[in-house]
């Protein structure tokens, strides 16, 4: 029965022209997002490409140029790269806020890091305009505008009691009736999706749980909107009324909890800035040009003992003590910059906790999280780069403190950069 209810309602609800004509916009507005951001993922990765292919000529090239180790690792720059996963095209998320790319040398790192600190602060609040961002954010209206009328719409066209006394079980009419529209519009924001996750091979288990997060989200405000419809209706509230007490509530969900959450955080927890972590390092490292060498050196076996018997210098210039006090630098920053990412992990703590009372700011950081594209997965390429670096510190540093003549085989073992694997 409930098969046969939902078959008429199909047959009677296609035939409603304004229904087509808006699922067929839903589905192009999916598409259109699903395609930018194929766009900017394919973008991304051919940057990359091409940044990797270059890196590697333009090293070789001044390695050939240089006859002393110091030179070399000053003018050899090393491209580290976070490669967007299979699902980023569906959710960008933080990869429009952080850095993905970097050049990196030798010299001190924080300032190399945080140089870029935020490329579109813009896009920060409600990020562009993805498949998360239609369905965190336009989701909503799709439903009130489909199904604020479910009942009240028979009501006002003096349908209503004809089709209650009609009906054998009237929750079975509106059931399907719902269930109809609900399919349309499921179909036509996930097909889309479905296409975009097969041309870029995403992991099986991962495009059902984007799909379920939709499906999810679609539901909460199925549920919400048939239910507030069919309350107010009892209180003899018509449809327009109803409609507007829906986007009411979906004006607080989506755009005001999250607006004030953002604020509140911002307020609430407060630390240095990545511009502050370069300032303190600049300013360390340009001091040490009128300072004493033994300070250079007191800051630097701190952390690198090992080499107290190699600091004796045959001129006023080595190039060891350049890359120590390059390393005192990042030192004297290192508590600075330890304090700014404390913070941004404070503040995306506390944004998940205020994403429980947003659905729109759940459904987004599931998104993100699915697509790598949330700040956790920022910080692990950020720890990517330092631990990259430190790795060229680790093999430049002998080569420099216990001197020899230079031999290009020895930088054959030089480290390479790569990515942590995730899909």
């Amino acid at each position: 029965m409930l098969f046969a209810d939902f078959y008429r309602e199909m047959r009677f609800l296609s035939k409603q022209r304004y229904i087509v004509l808006f699922l067929s916009a839903v589905f192009a507005l999916s598409a259109f997002a699903v395609w930018s951001g194929l766009h900017e993922t394919k973008l991304q990765q051919a940057t990359i490409e091409r940044l990797l292919e270059k890196d590697t000529v333009d090293r070789e090239n001044v390695l050939a140029g240089h006859g002393d180790y110091g030179s070399a690792a000053y003018y050899s720059f090393h491209v580290t790269y976070s490669e967007p996963s299979s699902l980023a095209f569906a959710a960008m998320g933080q990869r429009d806020t952080f850095p993905w790319k970097h050049r990196i040398r030798m010299l001190a790192l924080e300032g190399q890091i945080y140089e870029t600190d935020a490329e579109n602060p813009e896009l920060s609040l409600f990020g562009r305009f993805d498949f998360a961002f239609i369905v965190s954010v336009l989701l909503p209206i799709f439903v009130i505008l489909l199904l604020h009328d479910l009942r009240s719409g028979e009501k006002e066209a003096g349908r209503y009691d004809l089709l209650v006394a009609t009906a054998k079980k009237q929750h079975k009419l509106w059931l399907s009736r719902a269930l109809v529209i609900t399919t349309g519009l499921a179909l036509a924001m996930l097909v889309p999706l479905l296409v975009g996750a097969a041309i870029m091979q995403a992991p099986l288990a991962k495009t059902a749980a984007m799909v379920l997060i939709t499906l999810a989200h679609l539901l909460f405000w199925v549920v919400v909107t048939v239910i507030a419809g069919r309350m107010m209706l009892a209180r003899g509230q018509n449809s327009p009324r109803i409609a507007s007490a829906l986007l009411g509530v979906w004006l607080l969900a989506t755009v005001i909890v999250p607006v004030v959450s953002d604020t509140l955080i911002n307020q609430s927890i407060t630390g240095p800035n990545g511009g502050e972590v370069v300032l303190t390092q600049r300013e360390a490292v340009n001091g040490a040009w009128d300072q004493p060498y033994e300070v250079t050196w007191d800051e630097f076996l701190k952390t690198h003992p090992e080499w107290a018997d190699y600091t004796d210098m045959a001129s006023s210039f080595d190039w060891k003590w350049y890359y120590g006090f390059q390393q005192a630098g990042d030192q004297h920053a290192a508590e600075l910059s330890k304090a700014y990412r404390d913070t941004i992990v404070r503040k995306d703590v506390a944004a998940g906790k205020a994403s429980l009372m947003s659905p729109a700011m759940l459904t987004q950081r599931l998104m993100l999280s699915l697509a790598s594209t949330d700040i956790s997965a920022s910080l692990a390429y950020e720890q990517d780069v330092r631990d990259f670096h430190a790795s060229l510190r680790q093999f430049y540093y002998p080569l420099l403190f216990k001197g020899g003549e230079f031999e290009l085989e020895q930088l054959a073992d030089m480290p390479l950069y790569r990515q942590r694997l995730s899909n």
